[in-house]
């Protein structure tokens, strides 16, 4: 049995990495929005993705992500700057990028034909987040200011014109630290809701999963997320991603 735990910690990061490469290498935070749309239903979108995380100070993470959603052929890629203020409170500057096929659009609007081209956006985002603990209890809440850029784009044959909208966004979470075989494990689970200028609460999302440590500096994390849009189809992500952390200089 240790034969085996000692192959599979192994094998599976080793699998993960030409699994994300053979998607694209291209590295989204799901953060996939459809401008507008009929949706019903939902789609199950196998989602690969990356992290590597870069101690510059004692107090502060530099983080590089990249994502893939494989069923809408949606790539994004994310950066982070996070300051850690005190023992309780974290500010976290950051900027996404993603795009998303027409194909992958119509999928999620209900709308065979609607979209013609590629959607493509650009975030600027800031967050702060109150962390503590209640016994093994690891909580959290974020709250996030988003300046949304939108582009132009076509839908039913008409450009619609580019414009810039603001977002709040505001995170609980949740994570109880286990030990297995002598690591560490971390189950844990969130909800987000979304609230975007001019539109209301538009977003849900809920997330469940579990972070594996597979070596000193790389966890494995597989997970679940469900989210619901208003306008388009539900996403149920089922998420396989690698934690990168560098050694810190301190």
């Amino acid at each position: 049995m240790r034969g085996f735990t000692k192959v599979a910690l192994q094998v599976v990061p080793t699998v993960l990495v030409l699994w994300l490469v053979f998607l694209g290498g291209r590295c989204i935070a799901q953060e996939v929005d459809v401008p507008t749309g009929r949706g019903s239903g939902s789609v199950v979108a196998p989602t690969g993705w990356a992290e590597l995380i870069a101690p510059v100070q004692q107090r502060i993470d530099l983080k590089f992500y990249g994502f893939y959603i494989g069923e809408l052929k949606a790539p994004s890629a994310q950066f982070d700057a996070t300051f850690r203020a005190t023992k309780f409170l974290s500010i976290t500057p950051s900027y996404l990028y993603y795009s998303v096929p027409a194909d992958g659009l119509n999928e999620l609007a209900n709308h065979s034909g609607g979209f013609t081209n590629t959607y493509e956006e650009h975030q600027f985002r800031i967050d702060g987040t109150v962390m503590f603990s209640v016994h093994k209890f690891e909580m959290s809440e974020r709250n996030m200011y988003v300046r949304r850029f939108l582009p132009t784009y076509m839908y039913g044959g008409k450009s619609l014109p580019e414009k810039e909208i603001n977002r709040y966004r505001n995170k609980i979470a949740l994570a109880y630290p286990v030990t297995v075989g002598g690591h560490i494990w971390k189950p844990f689970a969130s909800y987000e809701a979304f609230y975007d200028q001019g539109s209301g609460w538009t977003k849900n999302r809920a997330w469940t999963g579990v972070t594996v440590p597979i070596e000193k500096h790389v966890s494995f994390q597989p997970s679940y997320m469900w989210e619901n849009t208003n306008g388009i189809k539900d996403v149920r992500y089922l998420m396989f991603g690698l934690i990168f952390k560098m050694p810190s200089r301190n």
